[in-house]
């Protein structure tokens, strides 16, 4: 167990020859394409939607709300259930971590990319995973968790360092990516419910902050592409 462990550590903290800007190009054009076919979307949006819920409860925890549940449903939504103050900068700073999260962990899952740490980056999303598979409270939601996490654990245990790089490039994209598709398609839903009940994030941001839930979309879509810049630039050694 302790040679396990000791070449575990060894993985993490030895940083990997950062690939090729083919490569680097490559895995974003893999995954442009699952931002863009339908099928491939609603299949890769659950690990984003994990994410987003994951955000939502992390934060609601550090702004001292007691967290109840998760809950990630069939059409890709998902639901974080937390108790406390139903106002304030800690209310508001739970609702806006959703659809910042994957941006978030896109950026620190690029930076790590960067100086060649890959298979740490495997680790860190094992770590996140297993913290939402505690708070999981519906089946489908625990299935999409363990399925998720099986395939990263397969990539983390038993996957070449080819495989693993790969597998990482790939997911820092998808995060990076697919948080502003996120954002769009939550404003295309608020636009398709216009005259009903906005229960979107931007919706309750408007609600507890008493502005537009049009200019959260803004705000969240801005923050995402930020994200997104500053994330490609250090996976393609640019200078931004």
């Amino acid at each position: 167990m302790s040679s396990w462990i000791g070449d575990a550590w060894s993985d993490i903290t030895t940083p990997q020859p950062v690939p090729s800007t083919a490569v680097v190009l490559g895995t974003a054009a893999v995954v442009l394409a699952i931002l863009v076919l339908p099928v491939a979307w609603h299949v890769a949006r659950h690990g984003l939607t994990i994410v987003h819920e994951a955000f939502h409860a992390g934060v609601a925890v550090l702004v001292g709300r007691r967290l109840s549940g998760i809950k990630v449903h069939s059409d890709t939504s998902g639901l974080t259930v937390s108790s406390g103050k139903p106002r304030g900068p800690g209310m508001v700073a739970t609702a806006a971590a959703g659809y910042t999260g994957p941006a978030v962990l896109g950026l620190g899952a690029a930076f790590l990319l960067s100086q060649g740490y890959a298979v740490a980056l495997l680790w860190v999303l094992l770590v996140v995973l297993v913290l939402v598979l505690v708070q999981i409270r519906n089946w489908y939601g625990l299935w999409s968790v363990l399925v998720t996490g099986a395939l990263v654990v397969a990539v983390t245990l038993w996957g070449s360092s080819q495989v693993q790089l790969l597998f990482a490039y790939l997911v820092t994209w998808f995060l990076l990516l697919g948080a502003p598709r996120a954002v769009i398609e939550m404003q295309a839903q608020r636009r398709r419910r216009r005259g009903a009940a906005d229960t979107s994030d931007a919706g309750l941001l408007g609600r507890l902050t008493r502005t537009p839930g049009g200019l959260w979309v803004g705000i969240l879509f801005l923050l995402c592409v930020g994200a997104l810049a500053l994330g490609a630039s250090w996976l393609l050694d640019l200078q931004l």
